[in-house]
């Protein structure tokens, strides 16, 4: 990369850096990144995950995002992404999950395919399914460090995907179990639902969208493991979490996941 390149690099840290330390959202990131240079845009979010591991943190799998139409319609963009997942963004079924470690939270309903097997750059839908070792059911609380949640794909890419938090389901079901491509989904808060979905929504299928990943991370040098967990990607609509409160989405097949936020001036209800 050339010098003007590593200097937008180290603005866009710098800037992505300063929304995490002040707890305050701040401008797109894409005015230094340009708004189609990913590998500028993954060269940042590697870097922020290189600092973040230094530090203690541990890397325990990744995640897919912008896979259903219905979200990258919602976000302006055309192409799905990828990011990191560490060890203290994960949560167990029906966790309390404090608002205050989230800037702009939103949820959405995915599923998690826990790896038994490396995944190497050319791994095709059979190469997938062999790997997985199981899935679960799961939640995704995506965040954002750019105000309004007014990004292009670069600013997701270098804000690791737009990643806050994941809730996993502790009953693990064979993807013998289940034609995920056809099985649907519901979001439901208080109740009632909020957010619907099929799995086919998610490149045809969370199992083609796990493929898509394993041939971009190893292009970029960081091949899937084994252990790793993976999240495949959104099936439906996200859905701003503007309170404490529960979310639980229900697919058919795999099972249900909870979680339940908390803080806010009445301390947390549950739904």
């Amino acid at each position: 990369m050339n010098a003007r390149v590593d200097a937008a690099i180290d603005t866009a840290i710098a800037r992505l850096h300063r929304a995490e330390r002040d707890r305050t959202p701040v401008q797109p990131v894409r005015d230094v990144l340009g708004e189609d240079d990913l590998d500028a845009a993954y060269e940042v979010q590697r870097r922020i995950i290189e600092t973040k591991v230094a530090s203690g943190r541990r890397i325990v799998g990744r995640k897919i995002g912008l896979t259903s139409v219905a979200v990258q319609r919602q976000l302006g963009v055309d192409r799905p992404d990828f990011g990191v997942l560490l060890d203290d963004m994960v949560y167990g079924d029906r966790a309390d999950v404090p608002l205050e470690r989230f800037l702009q939270p939103r949820v959405e309903g995915e599923v998690a395919f826990v790896l038994g097997a490396d995944l190497p750059g050319s791994a095709t839908v059979v190469d997938v399914l062999r790997a997985t070792d199981f899935v679960l059911p799961a939640l995704e609380i995506v965040d954002s460090r750019v105000a309004g949640w007014d990004i292009r794909i670069t600013d997701t890419v270098a804000d690791n995907a737009s990643s806050g938090a994941l809730v996993l389901g502790t009953r693990p079901r064979k993807l013998s179990e289940a034609d995920l491509a056809g099985l649907g989904l519901v979001l439901e808060h208080g109740g009632e639902p909020v957010s619907t979905g099929v799995g086919a929504a998610c490149l045809g299928s969370p199992a083609v969208a796990v493929a898509w990943l394993a041939g971009e991370v190893a292009r970029r040098g960081a091949p899937l493991r084994a252990g790793e967990v993976v999240l495949a990607g959104t099936w439906g609509p996200m859905v701003p979490v503007t309170g404490p409160g529960g979310y639980l989405a229900r697919f058919e097949d795999i099972g249900e996941v909870r979680v339940n936020f908390t803080g806010g001036p009445d301390g947390g209800k549950r739904a």
